[in-house]
């Protein structure tokens, strides 16, 4: 089964109901199945054996989606803020692509020596094209190729394939299950999987989608309101905006029903000041990867009242948690020699399911001879099946022989007053390997001591883990999609200027 039957299901369900409100390109849910009928016509008469999208959120990206899924090849979108030459790398990486590329970023694909169409162009194409014959598409045919953002190294292509994709999508969507006054308002980048997810997901479910294609906090609440607007995805770094644009006022978002996050670590003052904000409105933490075909487990919108409202310390730790793990996932905790830890026990996690891959372009598998994938964060399962990610394998901070995760030190800082975002990391330390340090971002009008914080810890968490310094800065690095940084920021404090920094040590 190919991504491109969900539409014609969707069709075959509700052929007249709205799906696309974003200007140019609008239209019924039968407008955009002709439409990516006809660009797959554009695409068999190109003879590319690949489609490649460059471009921001907008009614381009659907129709290049599906078009390439009834064409029977795989498509990729490419991240608009990569450099020129970065681009050319990566499509060059492609199989013979035909490139779709919005107005202003075409300059930058200049004697790329591929066969390029401007976004305004490939939908006039596609308007005007006879719909495409038949082709059949294996499942395990490459739907999806997403390159991972190489924030710890180069770039890798993500193959997501027909059956990846189908399984996510029905295990975690009821067909038809919007009314037809439901609309999706979509900000998250094509290039990132949950651009992705959110079309064949929003399509299956029957939502009209609304695309932002620059996010701003008031923009964004502007656009819920004037389209009354019932769901909505953001990475963490959108919501803290959004939370600070509204100044401690409630938000007016009568429509909106329901709020997914994830993409990244979520503070939970942020998550806590948005409960209180939109009091009326569900969130939904979703964790997932590129090679889990997005999201794996979910806390869900009782879970988040729940905890926000209990006083059991144990429930009330479950806003910190990325729920437990969809029907059709199975997770498990392993130690570094690979056996499974108990309930509690912190090690790496694996998962395994019918929407997981684990393969990349020019690379061999890296699924276990049982199916499981290395997801490479470390994490724990609680005995309720609540999933605690502490982060990347990669960044725990071993400090005496030690292994300290940065998370449970970060959890606590977040929950200091004065502490607007903080980021823990290991820099080199002759006595002990690693010193942990902590760099935190002040809350506006706070001036928090770097005793006074590290007190804060030591009275929390065991003593081993106080960091060994507080460095303050105005702003963590972040990628777009609300990645934080860490090769960066550790690069920035040991290579770095130091008059950038102010430092209190213990």
């Amino acid at each position: 089964m190919s991504i491109s039957v969900l539409l014609d299901i969707a069709v075959a369900a509700h052929p007249d109901r709205h799906a696309l409100d974003s200007g140019a390109g609008d239209g019924t849910y039968a407008d955009l199945a002709r439409t990516a009928r006809g660009g797959a016509g554009v695409v068999l008469a190109s003879g590319a054996r690949h489609v490649a999208f460059l471009g921001v959120n907008g009614p381009a990206f659907p129709t290049v989606l599906f078009a390439a899924a009834f064409a029977g090849v795989p498509v990729t979108p490419l991240s608009y803020r990569m450099s020129p030459e970065q681009l050319r790398y990566l499509i060059g990486e492609l199989d013979d692509p035909l490139v779709v590329v919005d107005e202003e970023y075409a300059d930058a694909l200049v004697g790329c020596g591929r066969t390029t169409m401007t976004s305004t162009d490939w939908l006039a194409a596609a308007t005007g094209e006879a719909e495409a014959p038949h082709v059949d598409v294996a499942e395990t045919a490459p739907a999806v190729v997403l390159f991972t953002s190489g924030t710890t190294s180069a770039p890798k292509g993500v193959i997501l394939r027909h059956r990846h994709l189908v399984t996510y999508v029905l295990q975690t969507v009821e067909l038809g299950s919007a009314s037809d006054t439901d609309a999706a308002l979509i900000c998250v980048p094509p290039y990132h999987i949950a651009g992705v997810a959110t079309v064949l997901t929003n399509v299956y479910a029957g939502r009209r989608m609304i695309y932002l294609p620059e996010f701003t906090p008031a923009g964004w609440l502007g656009a819920v309101r004037n389209h009354s607007v019932t769901h909505a995805t953001v990475v963490p770094t959108m919501l803290s905006r959004i939370v600070q644009q509204l100044d401690g006022k409630p938000a007016v978002a009568p429509t909106l029903r329901s709020i997914a996050y994830g993409g990244a670590r979520m503070p939970r003052p942020v998550l806590e000041r948005a409960l209180e904000l939109f009091p009326h409105v569900g969130f939904v933490n979703a964790y997932g990867l590129t090679e889990t075909s997005s999201t794996i487990a979910i806390l869900d919108a009782d879970d988040h009242r729940r905890a926000f409202t209990s006083d059991d310390p144990h429930v009330r730790a479950r806003l910190s948690s990325a729920g437990r793990c969809l029907p059709g996932v199975e997770a498990q905790i392993r130690s570094e020699s690979g056996a499974p830890l108990p309930p509690g026990e912190p090690g790496e996690l694996w998962v395994r399911g019918g929407q997981i891959s684990g393969d990349y372009l020019g690379r061999a598998s890296v699924l276990d001879a049982d199916g499981w994938f290395p997801t490479r964060d470390r994490a724990s399962i609680d005995p309720d099946g609540y999933l605690y990610v502490e982060g990347r394998a990669d960044d725990t901070i071993i400090r005496g022989g030690e292994n300290i995760a940065p998370a449970e030190i970060e959890v606590v800082l977040l929950d200091h007053p004065d502490v607007r975002d903080v980021a823990v990391v290991g820099l080199p330390d002759d006595e002990w390997g690693q010193r942990i340090t902590a760099v935190v971002v002040p809350a506006p009008g706070c001036d928090a001591g770097g005793e006074q914080l590290q007190s804060w810890v030591r009275s929390r968490i065991r003593g081993a883990r106080t960091p060994d310094e507080i460095i303050f800065l105005d702003d963590l690095p972040y990628t777009p999609t609300g990645k934080l940084l860490r090769r960066e920021l550790v690069s920035q404090l040991t290579n770095g200027s130091d008059h950038d920094l102010r430092e209190e040590s213990a």
